[in-house]
């Protein structure tokens, strides 16, 4: 199985003028971790299945190799001379190289999204279906509502959704900024009538 998982930071600076009266709280974790199944199927997320919509697809050779994959797997589960086949010169440089022949697991969290599921370096296909994840699904996994609509070709939309955070991240952390803004509000009013 491949179940790296990519890390991003956050960096919120306050004034140091500020920073005394001013405290800013990371929102706190979601209760669980939550999976592909939670993003495209119904349940505690979004009360219907993924809506079906426009998506890449696999060139025949490309989908024989990621039929050999199971979900959750990688290049590392293919035979050998399909790996070394299929990757080519990749085979033999360092790294872990896991989002080569990636299919996804129902049970485990997505990837990060890039700005296109079926790149070689950075396949997003399907945990049953050999495909590329849609449209639909990729702004599933970053918790846009299904009715947010996204502009340009399948490409520029692949691409806006792959640029962006996760629309549940944003929130949260939007909230505690918001929370921020408010103490510098009441801390300069506060100042005023002293």
């Amino acid at each position: 199985m491949c179940r790296k998982k990519r890390e991003r930071i956050f960096i919120v600076g306050i004034r140091k003028d500020l920073a005394d009266n001013i405290r800013f709280s990371w929102p706190e974790p979601f209760k669980r971790e939550m999976t592909m199944a939670d993003a495209l199927k119904a349940g505690e997320l979004y009360a219907t299945d993924v809506p079906k919509s426009e998506g890449q697809i696999y060139p025949e050779h490309k989908k024989a190799v990621l039929d050999l994959v199971p979900p959750g797997g990688c290049w590392r589960d293919l035979p050998d001379e399909v790996a070394r086949t299929y990757m080519k010169g990749s085979y033999f440089l360092g790294g872990g190289k896991t989002g080569m022949a990636r299919r996804l697991g129902w049970f485990e969290p997505s990837l990060t999204l890039t700005c296109s599921p079926a790149q070689n370096q950075t396949e997003r296909c399907h945990p049953d279906e050999t495909r590329p994840l849609t449209v639909r699904e990729y702004a599933r996994i970053q918790t846009f509502p299904d009715d947010w609509q996204f502009s340009g070709s399948m490409a520029n939309q692949y691409k806006q959704i792959g640029n962006a955070v996760p629309v549940n991240l944003a929130e949260a952390v939007g909230r505690e900024i918001i929370n921020v803004l408010e103490q510098i509000r009441t801390t300069k009013k506060h100042t005023r009538h002293i």
